[in-house]
């Protein structure tokens, strides 16, 4: 059996479906056609993904779409949702101006 990131997994050809327009990423505004097409192009796990479409990225942080992107690369690469890995969760960075690091320094 093949691994869900071996590239040389072959995945059937892309056919269109109805509810390709139905909008699965509500913050970045990304379909469920936009998704099946990214597999199609050679993205293979949730974080390919969320690089080539940005899926998880809007302001829910992927609360709301993660699971569905989950299912929908599950199934155009005929596997279970359990062999697709959930995408690598980082904190979230805020700007910090260098008056703040200056200020630190000089307190010591």
């Amino acid at each position: 059996m093949n691994s869900i990131t071996d590239r040389t997994r072959t995945v059937k050809e892309l056919v269109s479906r109805p509810d390709d327009s139905v909008i699965i990423c509500r913050c970045e505004e990304i379909t469920r056609g936009e998704i099946r097409q990214a597999v199609h192009d050679g993205m293979l796990t949730m974080n390919e993904v969320k690089r080539y479409l940005r899926t998880g990225m809007g302001l829910c942080q992927g609360q709301t779409c993660s699971r569905l992107v989950r299912s929908i690369i599950a199934a155009e690469l005929g596997v279970s949702s359990g062999h697709v890995e959930y995408p690598i969760s980082r904190a979230p960075a805020r700007p910090i101006t260098m008056q703040t690091y200056a200020s630190d320094i000089t307190k010591k």
